[in-house]
């Protein structure tokens, strides 16, 4: 059965999820003679920042919803 698409706030949420797991329970695991490890922090840290100016971007209606001009006048 396949899975509908999930929204970029929907799969922040599951990173966000994801990166707690990892800072609780640590990056890896052993339980006798099997091991588990769970996602690299790095591209964690990556996806999250990509999704966030995705959600961002989608909540803005501006052109350039997140710039800022700054004028230094009297030289």
């Amino acid at each position: 059965m396949a899975e509908t698409p999930k929204t970029a706030a929907e799969m922040l949420d599951s990173i966000n999820a994801a990166i707690y797991a990892i800072a609780v329970g640590g990056q890896s695991y052993k339980i006798g003679s099997r091991s588990l490890t769970r996602g690299d922090l790095k591209q964690l840290y990556a996806i999250k920042n990509d999704l966030m100016a995705q959600v961002a971007s989608e909540k803005s209606t501006a052109f350039f919803g997140d710039c800022y001009v700054a004028v230094f006048d009297g030289r």
